[in-house]
C-alpha cells in the first residue's frame, strides 16, 4: 500500500498555562488530499492546536513537522513561508483595499523584494499573477478590483482563503471559516474546501456539524484538551463517548 503524503504532523502536542493544560499529548496527522476536522465545545482546545501547529505559540511539550522537516522551533513566519498557511476566527483582511490588492499583499509576504523599492508594488510580475490565480481559485475572479470592505460576510471568508492560497501554502489551517454564514454560503464555502482539497492538506476547525459530516475524510474530537476520538465520520458519529460529550442530538 503506498504511503499517505503526510504534510502536517503534530505529535503528543501540549501546552500548559501555569496548572492549566490546554492541549494535551495530542497527535495529529494531516495528509494531501484529505479534509480533517477538529470538533469540541468552547474551551476544547481547539484553537489553541491551531495555534501549536502554525506556530504562533511554542508548545510546551512534542513536536511539529512539515513535508518532513522538524518545524518545532520555527517561528509562524518561517512555517507560513514552508508551506503552510491559516486563517483566523476573526476576519483579517484591509477593508479599504481590492481584492485584487488584499492578495498581492500576501503574496508578496511570500516573494519578498526589499531591493526593488522603486518599482510599483501592481508591477511586480511574481506577485499579481499569484494573487490573480489566488482569486479566482477562491471564487473572486469577477471582484477583483471590488474594495474588500463591500463583500458580503461571506466574501470576506472566501477573500481569507484567496490571501492564503496566494502565498502558495501545501497546508491550510483554517479556524472556523463556516462562523456566521447563511445555508447559501455555506454551500458556496463547502464546495471551495472541495476544490482544495486535491492539492492541499487541509484542518477544519468548526461548529456547524453538519458541514463538518459533509465534508470530512477524518474527524478529531477535543474534550478538555485531549482526544477523545478521531476516525472517518461514520465511526465517530457511532461513538457512543463522542455521542455524550458532544454531538447529542447530531448523533
Amino acid at each position: 500500500m503506498p504511503t499517505p503524503d503526510v504534510l502536517l504532523r503534530g505529535e503528543r502536542l501540549t501546552r500548559r498555562w501555569g496548572g492549566l493544560t490546554a492541549v494535551d499529548d495530542v497527535t495529529l496527522e494531516l495528509t494531501r488530499g484529505s479534509v480533517h476536522a477538529v470538533i469540541g465545545t468552547n474551551g476544547a482546545g481547539k484553537s489553541t492546536l491551531i495555534n501549536l501547529l502554525s506556530g504562533e505559540i511554542p508548545a510546551s511539550s512534542g513536536r511539529v513537522a512539515l513535508k518532513g522537516q522538524d518545524v518545532t522551533a520555527w517561528p509562524q513566519p518561517a512555517r507560513a513561508r514552508a508551506g503552510l498557511g491559516r486563517s483566523y476566527q476573526r476576519t483579517t483582511i484591509f477593508p479599504q483595499f481590492t481584492v485584487l490588492e488584499n492578495c498581492r499583499l500576501a503574496a508578496q509576504s511570500r516573494r519578498q523584494r526589499p531591493w526593488a523599492w522603486w518599482e510599483r508594488a501592481d508591477a511586480c510580475t511574481l506577485a499579481m499573477p499569484a494573487a490573480q490565480r489566488a482569486a479566482q481559485a477562491a471564487g473572486l475572479g469577477d471582484d477583483l478590483d471590488r474594495p474588500a470592505g463591500l463583500l458580503s460576510h461571506g466574501g470576506r471568508r472566501q477573500l481569507e482563503i484567496a490571501m492564503c492560497l496566494a502565498t502558495a501554502p501545501d497546508v491550510l489551517l483554517l479556524d472556523e471559516p463556516l462562523a456566521g454564514m447563511g445555508a447559501e454560503e455555506t454551500d458556496r464555502m463547502l464546495d471551495l474546501l472541495a476544490s482544495l482539497r486535491a492539492g492541499h492538506a487541509i484542518l477544519l476547525v468548526e461548529h456547524d456539524m453538519d458541514a463538518v459530516f459533509r465534508i470530512a475524510d477524518r474527524i478529531t474530537v477535543m474534550v478538555n484538551g485531549a482526544v477523545i476520538a478521531s476516525d472517518v465520520p461514520e465511526a465517530v458519529r457511532a461513538n457512543a463517548e463522542v455521542q455524550a460529550a458532544y454531538l447529542g442530538s447530531h448523533a
